[in-house]
């Protein structure tokens, strides 16, 4: 005989849960380009599949990382060329709303109501990707201590130094446990410990979800990402282990570490190693 414990743990598991996957990569594009203003394709023509894993986004200042990590998560629309989501093409307004309820996303700079407490805006943060009501305090609490801030929890948001304020924006971007994870300079503002803290939460997500970190910083990318993605002027560089990129340079190139001088190598084959800051 069930009983209403079990009718209920039951009723928890739908349809979408149990089905099997059907796609071969969490995100894949092909001629993708993304125009920003009336002229500028700050990307061009990228094509790109990545799957399970931590996949680091290096390049310089304009290389288009940002637009490109604002289309992954749909805020942007592509102009041209194709980008698919779990399989399915990213296209109208009616479909977006399943496709972000699997996606977690922290911008370079994210809004937050700074009266609330820690666990109110995360609360907010989870209701806004339909997380089951039910669900919700439990994904919360998980959420705030993997990001170490349980204690501050009750907090005002005010009341928060700017590495916290990041902390509760990395905690916002986990909290629907999405497939996709999108974090855009995810680091700035965090302290030496608390970005060692971060590395190991990476790697501790990504054995299970696509997460796509864009950085400046090349030694997040050795110690965290399976993959390092390069891009300039919104075009595909390179894509391959950290050890590749390391490979890629020799002692003549400019860096204080081989993947710095891989990095500094390929952007010296596309004319963007010299010259500039």
């Amino acid at each position: 005989m069930n009983t209403g414990k079990e009718s209920a743990m039951t009723s928890a598991v739908n349809a979408a849960d149990l089905a099997p996957r059907t796609y071969a990569w969490e995100i894949r594009a092909s001629g993708l380009k993304v125009r920003v203003g009336r002229k500028r394709m700050a990307v061009d023509g990228l094509d790109l599949s990545l799957g399970t894993g931590v996949h680091g986004l290096l390049g310089p200042n304009g290389a288009g990382k940002t637009t490109l990590i604002r289309t992954l998560a749909t805020v942007l629309r592509p102009t041209e060329g194709s980008l698919e989501l779990f399989g399915e093409p990213v296209r109208g307004s009616g479909e977006l709303r399943a496709l972000r309820r699997r996606i977690g996303y922290l911008p370079q700079e994210f809004g937050y109501y700074k009266r609330f407490t820690v666990r109110e805006f995360v609360e907010y943060m989870a209701w806004l990707k339909e997380v089951p009501k039910a669900d919700v305090p439990a994904a919360v609490q998980r959420a705030v201590e993997r990001v170490g801030l349980a204690d501050r929890a009750d907090e005002r948001m005010k009341a928060l130094s700017g590495g916290m304020v990041r902390r509760v924006g990395i905690a916002q971007a986990i909290v629907n446990d999405p497939s996709v994870l999108l974090l855009d300079e995810p680091t700035v503002g965090l302290d030496p410990a608390q970005r060692l803290r971060f590395r190991e939460l990476l790697q501790d997500v990504g054995q299970d979800t696509c997460v796509v970190v864009s950085t400046h910083l090349v030694e997040d990318v050795a110690a965290a990402c399976t993959d390092v993605v390069l891009v300039t002027e919104g075009r595909l560089v390179f894509q391959g282990t950290p050890d590749d990129l390391a490979a890629a340079g020799g002692p003549e190139h400019v860096g204080d570490s081989p993947l710095e001088r891989g990095y500094s190598a390929l952007l010296q084959g596309t004319g963007q190693g010299k010259g500039s800051w």
